[in-house]
């Protein structure tokens, strides 16, 4: 069976909407992060269609369970999550009231509890809450709930 298209660009050889390969988006640089709207949902892909970017894929039940067999894939989506740590860990821009960062972090804490397990959404939860703690808790109630709900599941 061929792969998805979420399952090819996680596992490195598929390219996302824009024609990029995984490789070129961890790379990105930290304002092309923040510049850039239209690779978190082919890092961090839902089983329902992206708000905020229509078009973006969206992962099947099959896909997902493909992606869970996969190493390479399973180690994309890892290298996917190391560098948003590095830009939540090494950035602040988000660390407001309101982001548009709040809602990607929801999208990537939901992706990462489905295919990589509760331990590791943990982690990401973990160090973007010691870092709202770090900068005095800027980040309004509402998004830190709906990371919470993001981690159990809901």
């Amino acid at each position: 069976m061929k792969p998805g298209p979420i399952h090819a660009f996680l596992a490195g050889y598929g390219q996302d909407g824009a024609g990029r390969l995984l490789a070129e988006v961890v790379a990105f640089g930290d304002a092309r992060i923040e510049g850039v709207h239209d690779f978190i949902q082919w890092c961090f892909p839902l089983h329902e269609a992206s708000l905020a970017v229509p078009g973006a894929p969206v992962l099947t039940r099959a896909e997902a369970a493909a992606i869970r067999a996969d190493a390479a894939a399973l180690a994309g989506l890892r290298a996917g999550r190391d560098r948003m740590m590095r830009f939540y860990a090494q950035t602040d821009g988000w660390l407001r009231t309101h982001d548009h960062n709040h809602l990607r972090i929801t999208r990537i804490l939901r992706a990462l509890r489905d295919l990589l397990g509760l331990a590791e959404a943990r982690a990401f939860h973990d160090l973007v809450l010691a870092r709202n703690a770090g900068a005095g808790a800027p980040v309004n109630p509402d998004s830190l709930r709906y990371w919470s709900a993001a981690l159990a599941g809901d």
